[in-house]
C-alpha cells in the first residue's frame, strides 16, 4: 500500500499543477483501462496528456525476430500496434516490455520543439526507458519481472507497485479507484 501511496501522491502533485504527463502500457490488454482512466482524470484536471509521434514505426526484436510496429494511443495511453501488413486485428496494441517505443516517442517530441513530460506513468519498458533517460517515471510492476524494481533501487523509477500484471482487466477498477481518491482526482 505504501507503494500505491507514493504512487498517487506523484500523480496528485503533477495534475495540481497541471503539468504534462505521458502514459503507456506494454500490457494494454490487462492495463489500458487503468491507465486511461488516469489519463481521463488528469486531462480533466488540466494536465496536457502528451500524445506526439503517433504512427511512428519502431522495430522492435521479439522471440519471433525483428518486428516492425507503429506507434499509437488509446484513451491518451501510447500503445504499440503491429504495423499494418502484421495487424492480427487487436484493437488495443500488442504486449512489449521494449523501451524503444518510449524512447522514440520521447526524441519526437524533443525535436518537434513540444513539450516534455513531467512524469512518465507506465509499466515495463515505458518506464525503465523514460527512467534512464532522466524523466521521473511512475509505474506497475510484475512481481515476477524484476525491471522497475530494479530502477527505483537504482533511483531511475520514482516508484514501482508490485502487483500480478495478468489478471483480468476488471480486477484493477479497486486499485484505479483507490488512486484517483487519494489524487483527489475523482468525479
Amino acid at each position: 500500500m505504501g507503494a500505491l501511496d507514493r504512487f498517487a501522491e506523484r500523480v496528485a502533485a503533477v495534475a495540481h499543477r497541471g503539468g504534462t504527463v505521458l502514459f503507456g502500457t506494454g500490457h494494454p490488454h490487462r492495463l489500458l483501462g487503468f491507465y486511461g482512466a488516469l489519463a481521463d482524470a488528469m486531462s480533466a484536471a488540466g494536465c496536457e496528456v502528451l500524445t506526439p509521434a503517433t504512427g511512428r514505426r519502431v522495430d522492435i526484436t521479439t522471440r519471433f525476430g525483428l518486428r516492425t510496429h507503429n506507434l499509437d494511443y488509446v484513451r491518451g495511453v501510447a500503445v504499440v500496434r503491429e504495423a499494418p501488413a502484421l495487424r492480427s486485428g487487436c484493437a488495443t496494441g500488442v504486449h512489449t516490455h521494449s523501451p524503444l517505443p518510449v524512447r522514440t516517442i520521447l526524441a519526437a517530441a524533443a525535436e518537434a520543439g513540444g513539450p516534455l513530460p513531467e512524469l512518465v506513468v507506465g509499466d515495463h519498458g515505458w518506464v525503465c526507458g523514460a527512467g534512464q533517460l532522466g524523466f521521473e517515471a511512475i509505474g506497475l510492476a510484475d512481481t515476477d519481472d524484476p525491471a522497475l524494481f530494479v530502477g527505483e533501487a537504482e533511483g531511475r523509477v520514482s516508484v514501482a507497485v508490485p502487483l500480478d500484471d495478468g489478471v483480468r482487466s476488471d480486477y484493477y477498477r479497486p486499485l484505479t479507484r483507490y488512486v484517483l481518491n487519494r489524487a483527489c482526482l475523482s468525479q
